[in-house]
């Protein structure tokens, strides 16, 4: 378990499922939730101070979106960062970004380029004092916002669907390497093109910024192993002021 202190209890909202999906989405890019460890609804009830069913629709959601694993006899695990997992998300996203930020690039306008903008400034200057989950939210925010005017909205749904995946392996390889300012600049770049009217240009910065981030990534991955993602992994979820007051 992280030593990062206690998870914060979820304030009485009316939407506590989705406020429950961020917390534990959160717990598990900055590390507090390891790669593999199980995830027991009764223990982050606990933790989170809510009831049981909140837990289980947002372990649902996390499900979907590739966070975590529920097996039938284990029950729900974080997900593992290896080369399998890795090679199948970004063989898809290699197939479908590079041509929907090219499709895109006509589309912008002025205030979306300006909100893109803003993102790459706010990931500049969160790089400066490394926060992975602030760095891995707008990370995703300015290439969602690079490819979000494809006219193609299917296009755009299945990008959308790879988006926590991509958080997951981002952070992990920047844990092993940390590359995020390589990687805002190669930002700039695409964003300059994009402003220039360039759309096969961004289409081909794009796809070799995705591409460079994938080889360094399973350069950093062994045979069957995740980058030093941490200390062995804990299995308890909760937080080590929690099991000490248990002792």
């Amino acid at each position: 378990m992280s030593d990062r202190g206690p998870l914060p209890p979820l304030g009485a909202v009316q939407s506590r499922s989705d406020l429950l999906v961020e917390a534990v989405r959160d717990a598990i890019l900055s590390g507090h939730f390891k790669p593999g460890q199980l995830l027991v609804e009764r223990e982050l009830a606990a933790a989170f101070g809510v009831s049981k069913t909140p837990v289980r629709e947002a372990l649902k959601v996390l499900a979907r979106s590739g966070l975590v694993e529920r097996d039938p006899y284990r029950g729900t695990s974080v997900r593992r960062v290896d080369r399998q997992m890795v090679t199948s998300v970004y063989e898809v996203r290699l197939l479908l970004e590079p041509e929907a930020v090219r499709r895109a690039a006509a589309e912008h306008s002025r205030e979306t380029l300006a909100a893109a903008g803003r993102t790459l400034g706010r990931a500049r200057e969160a790089g400066a004092e490394p926060d992975h989950v602030g760095l891995s939210r707008l990370n995703r925010r300015f290439h969602r916002e690079l490819y979000a005017p494809c006219p193609n909205k299917l296009l755009t749904g299945m990008l959308d669907g790879l988006q926590e995946q991509v958080a997951l392996i981002a952070v992990a390889g920047w844990r092993a390497q940390p590359t995020w300012q390589e990687e805002a600049d190669d930002h700039a770049a695409i964003l300059a093109a994009v402003q220039q009217g360039d759309a096969d240009g961004a289409g081909r910065l794009l796809r070799r910024h995705v591409e460079t981030f994938y080889g360094r990534m399973m350069a950093s991955l062994g045979p069957d192993l995740g980058p030093d993602l941490g200390p062995e992994t804990d299995t308890d979820p909760r937080p080590p002021e929690t099991r000490r007051a248990a002792q």
